[in-house]
């Protein structure tokens, strides 16, 4: 028996492997495909990774519309480069909900050893999956800028937008050979944001910002000369699309479920809208809040009021006003909308994800669903990253619902769930796409399902009225919402549910607030019909 290990018929076929890999005739071939039998990309997406490696020397804005796979794209090109051997030390720096995503995919679908950053020395492993905003505090980013990587990938790069922020500049200063720039909005408020982006990509592609702002600007939003700008760009960004066909959606099926409130409820939702008009000196922040809480539950209203009574003279007038609120509160025995909920849960008889905004309500829910024998898991911000995944694999595994705050609308793929469940609205319509967005992605084989829960007679039902007739908000692709928001000068949403809260705290009565409300969903339908007008010169990458 021979001790020499270079006699091992493994050794043999792995140096036969790696010869054929060296012996590729351009970047068009790629072989990492070979490597991923757990992958089989799209279309879109390898053609995506073989621009990227021959056309643009590995620096690209990877502009995808949302669900189209943006993550699978830069894992075919970090992996094709680093079985070529022209990539080692990677950092890959993505929202704090996403590190352990990221991580977990690097490791399992591409067999990438990425490493999750955790403490200091994390910083000196060869793939580092680490949070922005952890990168740039000063110490952390000290350790950064005195290594060379040789890719850095930046997912929800559209937080670069401005080159007058500490994170664009870090980012700028991080020595890099090849860098992946991920975002389904490149452009949001300005084609400013457009040039920050490529400028970190490739300094002088769109000549100076004097330059650029006299060339290629006509307004924040209109380009000029959009052809040549347009040939400037795809050399450095690649934007696939839904419309552009390739890839098949599966369809979202919607279901308003109208719940009639008890004669309790009704009379707590009467007094706390009572309540609310007559003390408009208050902070509205905490009114409106209350007034979307007696929607959700009995027990959301009742934590807020107990809050409130903290804060205010014992024995005043105000005192005892909610006092009397807490004691109505007290009469409330059902919750008509959790009845309804395990009644959809029970019809669905499969997984579920239940979605409220409210912590209360998450609590109520779960021993609500405990009492009925139906398993659930809680999802939350609060959580560490730990066990957000822990959560996320009982889900998976064990219980058939996961009630999630709002945490749960972002950074995590559950694809192996098809029904949403909306318990509470949020007033800002960006959130609800990133509710839809966990299960409506590639990767769903079945169609989604998405229950629209709404109390009758109630704000909640007007609201949800603006936001299925007027917006389509459940119907909408996200790029789509963000235009038409930008036209109303409404950037993420905010601004729309600042409209929506001042409506409705400033309404004297209800017929004044719904026509307000209906105002408001004139405007957006109008936008709307604008920017379809535009649509030729609004999108420099039609």
């Amino acid at each position: 028996m021979q001790d020499n290990k270079t006699d091992s018929w493994s050794l043999i076929e792995l140096a036969h492997e790696a010869e054929k890999i060296l012996m590729a005739k351009d970047f068009h071939q790629l072989e990492c495909i070979k490597h991923l039998p757990q992958i089989i990309p799209y279309p879109h997406q390898l053609k995506t990774a073989q621009r990227v490696i021959s056309e643009m020397r590995g620096r690209a804005i990877l502009a995808d519309e949302v669900g189209l796979g943006k993550t699978i794209e830069a894992g075919l090109i970090l992996k094709e480069y680093m079985l070529r051997g022209l990539v080692k030390k990677v950092l890959v720096l993505v929202p704090a909900s996403l590190v352990l995503q990221w991580t977990r995919e690097l490791n399992e679908k591409f067999y990438i050893p990425a490493t999750a950053h955790r403490k200091h020395y994390s910083w000196d492993a060869e793939i580092v999956v680490a949070s922005i905003d952890t990168a740039k505090r000063e110490d952390h980013m000290n350790i950064i800028l005195d290594k060379e990587y040789d890719m850095l990938i930046v997912d929800e790069a559209h937080k670069l937008k401005n080159r007058k922020t500490k994170n664009w500049q870090n980012i700028n200063k991080i020595k890099k050979k090849y860098c992946l720039l991920l975002t389904a909005t490149p452009v949001q408020n300005s084609l400013d944001e457009l040039f920050n982006l490529i400028t970190l990509l490739k300094p002088g592609q769109l000549g100076s910002y004097n330059s650029f702002l006299h060339n290629y600007v006509e307004g924040k939003r209109i380009p000029k000369n959009k052809n040549e700008l347009k040939k400037l760009v795809d050399k450095v960004m690649i934007r696939n699309k839904r419309r552009d066909g390739g890839v098949e959606f599966v369809d979202r099926n919607i279901h308003t479920i109208s719940v009639e409130l008890s004669e309790e409820e009704r009379n707590l939702y009467e007094a706390v809208t009572g309540f609310i008009r007559s003390n408009r000196e208050l902070n509205m922040l905490s009114m409106l809040t209350l007034q979307r809480e007696v929607c959700s539950s009995s027990d959301a209203t009742f934590v807020t009021l107990i809050n409130m009574l903290k804060n205010v003279e014992p024995g005043s007038a105000l005192d005892q006003e909610i006092r009397q609120l807490l004691d109505i509160s007290r009469t409330v025995k059902e919750v008509t909308k959790a009845q309804k909920l395990v009644e959809i849960i029970k019809s669905v008889n499969d997984k579920v994800i239940v979605f409220t905004e409210y912590r209360a309500t998450q609590e109520f829910l779960q021993m609500y669903l405990a009492h009925h024998q139906i398993s659930s898991v809680p999802y939350r911000g609060g959580f560490k990253r730990g066990k957000k995944e822990w959560m996320k694999d009982l889900f998976f595994s064990r219980a058939q619902v996961m009630v999630a705050t709002e945490a749960g609308g972002e950074g995590i793929n559950l694809q192996f769930c098809n029904n949403i469940i909306n318990y509470d609205l949020p007033w800002n319509p960006m959130r609800i796409e990133q509710r839809i967005g966990r299960v409506h992605r590639l990767g769903q084989a079945r169609d989604v399902n998405i229950y629209n829960l709404s109390t009758k007679d109630t704000i909640e039902e007007h609201i949800l009225f603006l936001l299925q007739e007027k917006i389509n908000m459940f119907e909408m692709v996200i790029g789509e919402l963000d235009s038409i928001l930008t036209k109303l000068k409404m950037t993420k949403g905010q601004k729309l549910e600042s409209s929506i809260l001042n409506i409705v705290y400033n309404a004297d009565n209800q017929k004044e607030m719904v026509n307000k409300i209906n105002e408001l969903g004139e405007k957006i339908v109008q936008a709307k019909q604008e920017l379809v007008k535009e649509s030729g010169s609004l999108d420099i990458f039609n």
